[in-house]
């Protein structure tokens, strides 16, 4: 685990009212987007955890995972790791200490790799970067561990290029990268939808591995109910920037609450390995209008809809040990409404 693990609050990384907002068209014609708003969760440290993010194309999960990876800074809110905020990491050393603890995995492992490198010069040059001072042979030895963990050596990838590798061998690479610097937290946005459907199961059975074996946290980023639901101990689902179901992944892809989320279910078929992913779905493609509707996102197409949706964003209130975001489970404003 990151060199910052051992010491700090019970809570690794904590995501607190979140928001990025984008600007598009010009500056007196343009349109603002909120692409994550209000979005709250925690990691705790000592508990190995997989958070999956689920949503459609165009849900703001890509958005939020460079958040936390520090690529894009948020707008409100706050994200902490170790009690400390990402916008007060200032400096070299500081944001390279917490490049080793978050740590991302790619959609595409081509393009974690320089195309010219072969691929252990590569994962050499990694080890090397994160642990100055070590001689070429301790990062030799690093590459190696790294590589076994996920399934690999070196007399695999030695001397080969990227292109010489199959895709499955390539994303285990990738991974292998990602856990070189000992990270806390891996960030996987994506991470088989470009591996072959055959292959995909065996990613994922290595990331249980990796949370299992090395006490690494992983949040699984993916529009894939069916590995979601196969490695999740926790899940959010996604919309339009919104969480607006989070909890115990078997209680809400067994008994769905939210109308959207009922809806991806509903599209999936079945949400267990082999089921279909939301990509297959038309019914839950919808344009960027919901983004900007007033009040809930889902209003326009859920059958459930009361005037105040239309009128306002629900709050989170806890139904049955999860977190939900509907004016179907009570509250006040609420009864403002017809069911």
């Amino acid at each position: 685990m990151g060199e910052d693990s051992v010491s700090g609050p019970a809570e690794l990384l904590s995501v607190r009212g979140a928001k990025k907002v984008f600007r598009l068209g010009g500056i007196l014609s343009g349109t603002e987007i909120i692409a994550v708003n209000q979005i709250s969760f925690s990691l705790l440290r000592n508990t190995p955890d997989i958070f999956s993010i689920i949503g459609e194309s165009g849900s703001g999960k890509t958005t939020l995972a460079r958040m936390i990876l520090r690529l894009l800074l948020p707008d409100a809110g706050t994200i902490e790791l170790n009690g400390k905020d990402v916008h007060s990491i200032r400096g070299r050393q500081a944001i390279l200490r917490y490049m080793r603890n978050v740590q991302p995995i790619f959609q595409n492992p081509f393009e974690t790799f320089n195309p010219l490198d072969r691929v252990d010069q590569f994962l050499n040059e990694t080890a090397r970067n994160y642990y100055r001072g070590e001689s070429k042979q301790q990062a030799r030895e690093r590459v190696e561990l790294a590589l076994n963990a996920v399934g690999l050596s070196l007399s695999e990838v030695g001397g080969r290029y990227p292109h010489e590798l199959s895709g499955g061998q390539l994303q285990r690479a990738s991974i292998a990268r990602a856990i070189i610097p000992g990270p806390s937290i891996l960030v996987a946005d994506e991470p088989v939808s470009m591996v072959d459907a055959s292959l995909r199961m065996s990613i994922v059975n290595l990331f249980q591995d990796l949370k299992n074996q090395l006490g690494t946290s992983i949040i699984y980023i993916t529009h894939d109910l069916a590995t979601a639901y196969y490695i999740s101990d926790r899940i959010a689902i996604i919309h339009k920037g919104y969480f607006v179901e989070q909890g115990d992944t078997g209680q809400i892809l067994t008994v769905p609450r939210h109308p959207y989320t009922k809806l991806l279910v509903e599209s999936a078929l079945d949400p267990k390995p082999g089921g279909t992913s939301l990509a297959d779905s038309e019914a839950v493609a919808k344009g960027d209008e919901e983004y900007l509707a007033t009040g809930c996102k889902f209003a326009a197409r859920c059958p459930h809809v009361m005037d105040l949706c239309r009128r306002k964003a629900p709050p989170p209130v806890t139904v049955a040990g999860r977190q939900v975001r509907c004016f179907l489970y009570g509250g006040n404003d609420a009864r403002e409404g017809d069911h």
